[in-house]
């Protein structure tokens, strides 16, 4: 399996297995194996990053929690948190999905659920970072 190299800071040190032609990677949070999709590739960049890079403990990381929007389940793809409080909600799409307004506002209606202060929005390739004010949404270049 070819996985692109995503836009980030460093590379990581994943644990990828093949079983039967498939590929699985392992999931240090939930500490299990996961069908490598092109969506969790990027997800695992996200955990690897704040994990690794930024610090946080594996406890404040919070993966495919279900929310319910409009009468349906949704489930986020990661939330972090510090002291249990909702801090960014991070929505990873796979690498060849655009990024546009539509996405965005899936991704800010999730956290009119979530109410996390930042959100991020990533095809692991560009990333969207805004931070929630009075005003609404005030977007920022991410940084690593």
């Amino acid at each position: 399996m070819q996985l692109p190299k995503l836009n980030f800071e460093d590379g990581f040190d994943f644990k990828i297995r093949t079983d039967k032609d498939k590929f699985f990677i392992y999931d240090l949070v939930r500490k299990t194996w996961l069908l490598l999709t092109p969506e969790e590739w990027v997800r695992q960049h996200w955990i690897h990053y704040y994990h690794y890079k930024k610090e946080r403990n594996l406890s404040s990381l919070i993966l495919e929690k279900k929310i319910e929007l409009s009468g349906t389940t949704k489930r986020i793809d990661l939330l972090v948190t510090e002291k249990t409080l909702p801090k960014i909600l991070v929505e990873c799409k796979a690498p060849h999905i655009k990024l546009t307004e539509k996405t965005f506002e899936q991704t800010a209606r999730y956290n009119s659920i979530v109410g996390a202060k930042e959100i991020i929005l990533s095809n692991g390739m560009q990333h969207i970072n805004a931070v929630f004010t009075e005003n609404g949404y005030e977007f920022r270049r991410f940084e690593f």
